[in-house]
């Protein structure tokens, strides 16, 4: 278990944070918890990444970073602690019930089975728990609870197949590879599904829930002649990445995901979520629901996703051209890959 602790105190003040989320439809919280007070006592931060993967960890990351701005900003003094569970669900379990034995005046869990073992933890207490990347809140039952609330990075399927579409309209199979673990992934496979019918594209099926079936999963789409592969922001396939897309580029198959992180992990492109915006955005919210108490704030905020990202040295290995996809409306990143 990784466990990173950082005690900094703020020495300057500064104008009053203003929160730039925009709301989402979700119904708005209650909770008659009053707003703590920022004087000399800390504010205690526990951040709980359900595993170490470079999507979590940038969202992590930013978290940390935009809490030292706040502390600047504000003039209070934050300490954070930052833990992961390695997907490990008595692990997950252990890091909630500790941070709120420990005092933590607010919980933020990266991911959905994090997310969901923490709003169980804090359910006695009622610590807020503000969650990071839960794609679709309603559909994991993070919804309706008066300490919960929390940032989402739910996918524009149909916009990233359009994508796939627009650099190759003769795709006649789409491989669609995902893991039956991971919740994030449901809606957007079945919204996958529901576009490539429309279109009268086929599609096949493949399933991992560890590294090495990642690896014979892609082998298997590689077998059966795809000509794209599509996964949502998908965690164990995320973590897979960098061992399987070099095979993907061998066979000249285009990956298209739901992460940048993916992306920077050496697949084609995606249009989805800057993390490094979210984790800041979510730690804006922690501190507002600290700060101001619960009352008033949504079951969760979405987080604008329309940007495209292209990792250069991936199109240049399959012989595409990024500029195909301007245009589409959002902005076009180009990245290359890295190990981290």
């Amino acid at each position: 278990m990784k466990n990173t602790m950082k005690k900094l105190t703020a020495l300057t003040a500064a104008s009053a944070l203003a929160l730039s989320l925009a709301a989402c439809g979700g119904g708005t919280a209650t909770n008659t918890q009053a707003p703590a007070e920022t004087g000399s006592d800390p504010i205690r931060v526990a951040v709980i990444k359900q595993m170490d993967h470079a999507s979590l960890d940038e969202i992590a990351n930013a978290i940390t970073a935009r809490l030292d701005e706040i502390m600047g900003e504000e003039a209070v003094s934050i300490e954070y602690q930052v833990t992961s569970g390695q997907n490990d669900s008595t692990v997950l379990r252990q890091l909630a019930d500790q941070a709120i034995a420990d005092g933590a005046d607010v919980i933020i869990p990266i991911a959905t089975t994090a997310a969901q073992i923490t709003a169980v933890s804090a359910e006695e207490s009622r610590t807020p728990v503000v969650f990071a990347a839960i794609s679709y809140p309603e559909t994991v039952e993070l919804t309706g609870m008066d300490y919960v609330t929390g940032t989402s990075d739910a996918l524009d399927t149909g916009l990233i197949l359009d994508m796939m579409l627009t650099q190759n309209p003769e795709v006649e199979k789409v491989g669609l590879l995902y893991s039956l673990s991971e919740p994030n992934s449901e809606v957007p496979i079945a919204a996958a599904k529901d576009y490539l019918d429309g279109k009268g594209v086929n599609y096949v099926e493949a399933t991992a829930n560890t590294n090495d079936e990642v690896i014979a999963a892609a082998s298997t789409l590689i077998a059966d002649g795809v000509d794209a592969i599509f996964t949502p922001t998908d965690n164990i396939i995320m973590n897979a990445e960098l061992a399987i897309y070099e095979d993907l580029i061998a066979a000249g198959i285009p990956h298209y995901t739901g992460a940048d992180s993916f992306v920077r992990n050496g697949a084609f492109a995606t249009c989805g979520v800057n993390y490094t915006d979210l984790g800041a955005q979510t730690a804006e919210l922690a501190y507002r629901a600290v700060t101001e108490g619960m009352d008033g704030l949504e079951d969760y905020y979405q987080v604008a996703g329309n940007i495209i990202t292209v990792n250069t040295e991936t199109a240049a290995g399959l012989g595409i051209d990024p500029a195909v996809f301007e245009g589409m409306g959002g902005e076009v990143v180009s990245v290359t890959t890295t190990e981290d």
